[in-house]
């Protein structure tokens, strides 16, 4: 068993090589980018990389306050499916208004690998591989799509 410490301290050793692993790799629109944290532009709009002991996650996450306005985040998203699924080659959960972690009430757009731990180093490259593809797509798929919700 594992001290919160610990813990701790993997996680953050993996998202440290991750990002040491990644930086090389330019942005769709070329630029240098910190995959990690990576900042789209848009408040209340958040891509994340979720991992614990038993799954990991990535994610586009609305986190507006205002749940109408999240709903049309959401939906504004929604319209913009096809273009999602083009760039990320394969189905992806679409949950409107989730309690996170947190219990803050989110809307999310996830993948998720089930039976992996960010503990267990020997799980690290399956995490970097489930990661590493996705974020990219997603940074490609932003790089048309952001433009959408600067109206909203």
């Amino acid at each position: 068993m594992y001290s919160r410490q610990e813990v701790s301290q993997l996680k953050q050793e993996f998202w440290t090589i991750f990002g040491q692993y990644m930086l090389p790799i330019p942005s769709a629109e070329g630029e240098k980018i910190n995959w990690v944290n990576y900042k789209t532009g848009k408040k209340d709009i958040y891509f994340k990389m979720h991992t614990d002991n038993r799954f990991v996650h990535i994610a586009i996450e609305i986190a507006h306050k205002d749940l109408e306005i999240q709903q049309l985040y959401f939906e504004h998203l929604q319209q913009l499916s096809s273009m999602f699924n083009n760039s990320l080659n394969e189905e992806w959960e679409w949950k409107l208004h989730l309690t996170d972690e947190t219990g803050r009430v989110v809307s999310r757009v996830y993948k998720e690998l089930k039976g992996v731990s960010v503990i267990n180093k020997k799980d690290w490259p399956a995490l970097i591989s489930f990661f590493k593809p996705r974020i990219i797509a997603l940074d490609e798929f932003w790089s048309s799509a952001k433009y959408g919700f600067e109206a909203l």
